[in-house]
């Protein structure tokens, strides 16, 4: 991709393209992000007119902090006319959004547990993995940009998922929703408050063991090709590696909420019935 070689200090950044060989993203790095003085000085230099524009016309996709300190930009911008609509926002604001986090590994029961709050407390269940399979059914643009994206191997950015999750908020007459499976990682969690906006209200995160997991997961016979052994433990470790520093973060916070898991459903779901009739009561 070319640009401009003088819109951004080199001393501060490297810029390289990265994701498709027409360099249709672009990866912005702060390279010296621990000195305080060059952060402070990039962040007035992505401020100037010329930055700004050249930003415009590209879309945020994803962020790390602070150890990468990475942006990313895709070009041309993502599509998105529903979640873009004025109208839409002025009729179903997102910051009056009651939003819970869901997470647990693989056959930790979250699921069922979702179905139970939504039977009990009349919450919308959202799933992300749910949302981009049916994008990509729908044969949108979208869809089919993520299905590419997928079948390459390489992971869906997270503006794209967090959209998805808008427009079905937005399209909902309800104002509580379960988000079951995200946020994944830090990223994720990062892009959905800064484009939405939203602060959960807590994180139930389902304690389970490995041990019970895999059985429950063998157990499902859902014709699933990577319900087996060897996939289950690269799940269960993928869930462990990405998500415990989202599960810190909110810990910090005084939000996450730790169920155990292990037990039998319905002996879940009597701890898990105070969190949400406390909720009720609250709200």
């Amino acid at each position: 991709m070319s640009f401009p070689g003088s819109w951004i200090p080199r001393r501060l950044l490297r810029v390289l393209a990265s994701g498709t060989t027409d360099g249709s993203f672009l990866q912005i790095v702060r390279a010296n992000y621990r000195d305080k003085a060059a952060s402070q000085s990039l962040t007035c230099y992505l401020r100037t007119p010329f930055a700004t524009q050249f930003l415009r016309e590209r879309s945020w996709v994803s962020f790390r902090t602070p150890e990468s300190d990475s942006l990313l930009y895709q070009f041309p911008k993502y599509v998105s006319t529903e979640v873009e609509n004025s109208e839409a926002r002025d009729q179903h604001p997102m910051k009056a959004a009651k939003v819970v986090f869901v997470l647990g590994g693989p056959g930790s029961g979250k699921g069922t547990q979702c179905a139970l709050i939504v039977e009990h407390f009349g919450f919308t269940h959202l799933s992300a993995g749910d949302l981009l399979r049916a994008e990509i059914k729908s044969g949108s643009q979208n869809g089919a940009m993520i299905q590419s994206m997928i079948k390459e191997g390489k992971i869906v950015p997270s503006e794209v998922t967090v959209k998805l999750l808008q427009k079905a908020m937005l399209s909902s007459d309800n104002d509580k929703f379960l988000i079951d499976g995200f946020p994944r990682n830090e990223e994720n969690r990062s892009a959905f408050e800064l484009i939405t906006g939203i602060r959960p209200e807590f994180i139930l995160f389902f304690e389970c063991s490995e041990k019970e997991m895999e059985k429950r997961v063998l157990g499902r016979n859902e014709g699933r090709i990577d319900d087996n052994i060897e996939t289950i433990k690269k799940r269960f470790k993928v869930f462990i590696d990405s998500g415990l520093p989202v599960l810190k973060h909110y810990d910090s916070l005084g939000k996450l909420r730790k169920i155990n898991g292990d037990r039998m459903k319905e002996e879940v779901f009597e701890s898990v019935r105070p969190l949400f009739t406390a909720f009720a009561k609250k709200d």
